[in-house]
């Protein structure tokens, strides 16, 4: 069965629940691709090297799991569509406020409320999917639904590369207030999930609970297993992403409308690969998808950081976030398996945004690191052999889950 097959066979109030996540998670992942093309106009807006702009990149992925405990804690308490709804509106403020940052200093610290409310959207947005989905075909919607931080890249490129001459990175900015649009779409459309509607009595009771959830400490070891695992996938998906647009503007001198380009092509080929491999974990299972993926990704690295021309390194970063993306694409239908539902909203969410913490310094590590060698693409190889491999090797130690119901 194909995903259009999957995606008809939906009842309507389905549709509109993967339709708002989904795009919640484009919108959210747009707001934060505009920093990462504008980094090199931002650090000569406020004087300064890029590598310094990239700490704003830290600050984000610092402050996520915050917002992953924060918006997790109250989706599971409270709805996932109300929670839902404020994240929305919350990121969307602050990325508005970013376009009139005085300093490189207030521009931080929005980067950083920004982070918090990041961190709230994904894990609310897949509990809310896959409580609502039915099993069946729910890798196919894990692929899919996890490249909308694919397709907000590629806004993002297509952003920067046909407006920033016109408005800049601060018009850039205002534009990536936009999601707050999606709030109407989710007020009118979209209803609760029925899985923690069938909870109310249990979710009365621990509303007077401890703000850490018992539920949450029981699964402690799976969840540390997780938080290594999403370390990896941070490592593999910020190690490949984070500094490429400066890479190739800073390094390879093209031009924003170039580098926009290759943005919006290596986008189109995560959203394949997420859905391909989303796919085959349905008949492989999640960790033979996520292996395989992983181990591809090291044959094209000298075409994605060696090229020698922009056609090469558009190849190439086509293959790369090919692979990337497809191990990505298992990641929202693994976690939501794995976690039990009183802690379903916070748990995965928490798990995804504390490996981005452990991996936060990436970007400015990256940088910094391609400052002192003078080059980039030694940098960004050793980086995807490292975790590449280290990703196949925690994928084959993890527990396999597939098909699990989605129970109260």
């Amino acid at each position: 069965m194909s995903f259009l097959d999957d995606f008809r066979s939906l009842s309507p109030a389905q549709r509109h629940t993967f339709l708002a996540s989904f795009l919640g998670w484009t919108l959210d992942s747009l707001d934060f691709f505009l920093l990462i093309f504008c980094v090199k106009a931002i650090a000569a807006d406020f004087g300064t090297k890029p590598s310094a702009v990239l700490g704003a990149v830290f600050l984000t992925q610092a402050f996520r799991p915050v917002g992953a405990l924060l918006f997790g804690i109250l989706a599971d308490r409270y709805g996932r569509r109300p929670v839902l709804i404020f994240n929305i509106m919350s990121f969307s403020v602050i990325e508005l406020a970013c376009a009139f940052a005085p300093s490189l200093a207030v521009l931080m610290g929005l980067r950083a409320l920004f982070g918090i409310a990041m961190g709230g959207e994904w894990g609310v947005g897949a509990a809310l999917t896959f409580e609502t989905l039915p099993k069946e075909g729910r890798g196919t919607f894990s692929g899919i639904l996890q490249e909308g931080y694919a397709l907000g890249s590629i806004l993002a490129s297509a952003a920067f590369g046909l407006l920033f001459h016109w408005i800049g990175w601060r018009g850039l900015f205002v534009l990536g207030a936009s999601p707050a649009l999606l709030v109407l779409y989710v007020q009118t459309r979209v209803q609760e999930s029925p899985v923690w509607l069938a909870g109310a009595s249990r979710r009365k009771e621990r509303r007077v609970g401890p703000l850490i959830p018992a539920h949450l400490m029981e699964f402690l070891p799976t969840f540390l297993f997780l938080v290594l695992l999403m370390t990896a996938f941070m490592s593999f998906s910020h190690g490949t992403q984070d500094v490429y647009p400066t890479f190739l503007t800073v390094q390879v001198g093209l031009k924003p409308e170039t580098v926009g380009l290759i943005g919006v092509l290596y986008g189109l080929g995560s959203i394949a690969g997420g859905f391909v491999f989303g796919l085959l974990s349905e008949r492989w299972g999640r960790k033979r998808a996520i292996i395989a993926a992983a181990l591809l990704s090291i044959p094209v690295i000298p075409l994605w950081a060696y090229g020698h021309t922009a056609w090469m390194l558009g190849t190439g970063a086509v293959l790369m976030q090919f692979m990337v993306q497809g191990a990505w694409g298992v990641v929202p239908a693994y976690l939501t398996e794995l976690s039990p539902a009183p802690v379903r909203a916070t748990a995965p969410g928490l798990a995804y945004q504390l490996g981005g913490l452990v991996t936060s310094w990436n970007g400015k590590a990256q940088a910094l690191m391609a400052e002192r060698w003078g080059a980039y693409p030694p940098v960004l190889a050793l980086t995807v052999v490292f975790v590449a491999l280290t990703l196949a090797l925690l994928a084959a130690l993890g527990h396999e889950a597939k098909g699990a119901e989605m129970t109260a």
